[in-house]
């Protein structure tokens, strides 16, 4: 176990998103808090400080809640490969998918607890009486009784789940239950996610931080060269080697994607559909592949980009997701192959990596979410954010974002022919486009900016505090 030490960031850039309304609502409920918790500590505790979207709602919320004198911290565990290999099982069973098809049996428990005991020994190093400690998703749940000896305030928080439970959900759960009930209060991305014997239960959905490298807005230009100089565009014009940031240093641009592609990288005017995600079964790479090439729209380029396969520590299939991804484009005529590209984006600089997302994004003409199950999915809020139509999965949090025809579309993920209609209509119609665009980065300033999401977390916390003795 490892603390990720965030410094806090300057307030000014966010109050000009939030205006002086919400951010003075947002002061009001930080010196609550801080009043209530009287010196003690918020700890978050997850299984990667890279990839995911724990991780990345860590990286936005952290730094502005110090900011704010709120005394927030990090904590990240660690463990072996065959803990990950359980986890990573654990947590698709709960998206109500088989996975693997491994077991989750006496001897996947053993040593699932073999190191969730290890990392509990070392929790006191950090936590103490009456300190919070928010534990998230199934990975680190085993340390929620740990945390409760210790006296603190525990609540765990899922970020995945399954919209219609079945089988594989009940097994997932049946393993991590033992665990989570034990949490004083649970929270979840959405209300279709929350079992029914969940303690204390909450719905409160994510943000994306629209300060950050991965959200702050690029010149088109910039935005162009950024993916030149990586290798995704041709002829980019503007090749930046740093990029200014409203807060922290530049980003320096300068380690290549690893490309798959036949021919020539595509022209900065080729209409571009992209698709940004792990390498992961439930997010349904191959499937996007095929929904393009339904869409039939012989001028339009696809790029399915993720991070590189060794990049995510908690995420063991990478590799093998991103080969059979290769695999069915290896497969395709040659006049196809030219249209695809797959690229995995370099890890080692985490900001790096988030401005090289950002570029793609805002470049598409057309942002793809297809995921077959999904806790919220905030690379589409992201790319909602930046005024781009978003064609998605009707699941999970992805339904929460989206009001279909009017802040994006929709489609049954499993049927290809009405995603690849989707997404023909939006390269089609680009006056609709727009007008999804410019409301799906209004719908995301309503509901999904960290303001709203720290305020949520706050009123949680005060009412434990004041219900629950620890």
């Amino acid at each position: 176990m490892h603390e990720v030490t965030l410094e806090p960031v300057p307030q000014r850039p966010y109050e000009e998103v939030f205006g002086a309304d919400r951010t003075a609502r947002l002061h009001t409920a930080a010196e609550q808090l801080r009043t209530r918790l009287g010196g003690r500590t918020i700890w978050n505790v997850n299984s990667t400080a890279a990839g995911g979207g724990v991780a990345e709602l860590l990286y936005g919320l952290v730094p502005l809640a110090r900011a704010l004198d709120v005394d927030v911290r990090w904590l990240v565990i660690d463990g072996d490969p065959e803990f990950f290999a359980v986890t990573k099982r654990l947590c698709t069973r709960i998206y109500g998918a088989a996975g693997d098809s491994g077991d989750l049996g006496p001897a996947e428990l053993s040593h699932y607890l073999q190191i969730t005991d290890s990392e509990a020994a070392r929790l006191a190093d950090w936590v103490g009486p009456g300190d919070v400690v928010v534990v998230h998703e199934a990975q680190p749940a085993g340390l929620v009784q740990a945390a409760r000896r210790l006296g603190a305030f525990v609540v765990w928080r899922g970020h995945t789940g399954s919209d219609v439970p079945n089988e594989h959900t009940e097994d997932g759960w049946a393993f991590a239950r033992r665990f989570v009930e034990a949490a004083h209060a649970t929270v979840f991305l959405n209300p279709q996610h929350v079992p029914a014997w969940a303690p204390r239960s909450r719905v409160i959905p994510p943000s994306i931080d629209p300060c950050s490298p991965k959200n702050t807005t690029l010149d088109p230009a910039v935005a162009a060269g950024i993916l030149e100089r990586v290798g995704i565009l041709h002829g980019g014009g503007e090749l930046p080697t740093s990029v200014p940031m409203p807060i922290g240093p530049d980003v320096l641009v300068q380690r290549p994607a690893t490309v798959v592609r036949d021919g020539p990288a595509p022209a900065p005017d080729t209409p571009m559909v992209v698709q940004v995600s792990r390498w992961d079964r439930l997010k349904d790479m191959t499937g996007v592949l095929d929904a393009f090439l339904l869409a039939g729209h012989p001028d339009a380029y696809l790029t399915l980009a993720g991070s590189e396969v060794h990049g995510v520590s908690d995420d063991p299939e990478a590799e093998e997701m991103f080969d059979d991804c290769r695999r069915r484009w290896a497969e395709l005529p040659e006049r196809d192959r030219h249209r695809v590209q797959l690229a995995c984006l370099p890890m080692t600089d985490l900001r790096e990596n988030a401005v090289v997302v950002n570029a793609l994004q805002q470049h598409a003409t057309v942002v793809v979410q297809k995921s077959l199950a999904e806790g919220f999915g905030l690379t589409a809020t992201e790319a909602m954010w930046k005024g781009r139509p978003v064609v998605a999965g009707a699941v999970g949090g992805l339904k929460e974002q989206i009001v279909p025809g009017e802040s994006g579309l929709l489609v049954d993920p499993y049927d290809i022919g009405s995603a690849g209609a989707a997404v023909r209509r939006l390269l089609d119609d680009s006056g609709f486009a727009r007008k999804l665009g410019a409301a799906a980065r209004e719908r995301v300033h309503e509901r999904f900016l960290p303001d709203r999401h720290l305020l949520d977390w706050a009123a949680l916390i005060e009412q434990l505090a004041a219900a629950v003795p620890a």
